[in-house]
């Protein structure tokens, strides 16, 4: 069964940047994981990171292994609860930034869902776990409350117009889902968003991205 996803109003968090566990420098969303069609690897096992490289074609998919694209109206398949707690990274050719335009939440029976939305192609992106958030420039740590954070580095990406003006911000998550607490606005500078997903706990993950429209799913276990 497909899951509502529901778009509440956000409000704003301070810009900060990550700093990852073993020495990771990447941005990892928060407790979550990604499900659907992939540019990232889904389900990897415990201790080793997946790496890999997506190339998008006109109107395909932007994940290696020939995921079908969806058509306009179409809703991913409900997969299994995630498996995987190992790092996700995925790279894709260098080109013009892709805008950040939103995040939709949804609750499956075993597993939350994070979809963030993009003007434009699914960028590079990494995901991990991460024991500490730190604001960027101060490095003044963010208060976590004891959460977990899965951390989600998108590259190249931007998430406000022309004139400067946020095209998202962060906020708190529904509190229907059953890990995923915030999700946490942490950096948009240079190419690079930076967001952190506060969780209760470090559950499995998976990530995929998607065509048609454009955007990333990240499936966290409960």
């Amino acid at each position: 069964m497909a899951p509502t996803l529901t778009s509440p109003a956000l409000r704003p968090a301070p810009r900060p940047a990550l700093r990852l566990a073993a020495g990771a420098a990447v941005l990892v969303a928060c407790g979550l994981g990604a499900a659907g069609c992939g540019t990232g690897g889904a389900g990897a096992g415990e201790g080793t990171g997946v790496t890999v490289t997506a190339t998008s074609a006109p109107g395909g998919p932007t994940t290696p292994g020939g995921t079908a694209t969806l058509e306009p109206g179409e809703t991913p398949a409900t997969p299994g609860r995630p498996t995987g707690t190992a790092a996700v990274h995925t790279e894709v050719p260098r080109g013009e930034p892709s805008l950040v335009t939103g995040v939709r939440f949804g609750r499956h029976a075993t597993f939350d869902r994070i979809v963030i939305d993009f003007d434009g192609p699914v960028p590079g992106h990494t995901v991990q776990w991460t024991d500490e958030l730190v604001q960027e420039g101060s490095g003044k740590p963010i208060d976590l409350g004891g959460r977990a954070c899965l951390s989600v580095l998108l590259t190249p990406a931007v998430a406000h117009t022309e004139a400067g003006e946020p095209t998202w911000t962060g906020g708190a998550a529904p509190t229907s889902l059953g890990n995923v607490t915030d999700v946490i606005r942490a950096g948009d500078f240079e190419g690079r968003v930076l967001i952190g997903l506060a969780a209760r706990s470090p559950r499995p993950f998976r990530v995929a991205g998607y065509t048609r429209p454009d955007r990333l799913v990240i499936d966290v276990a409960h």
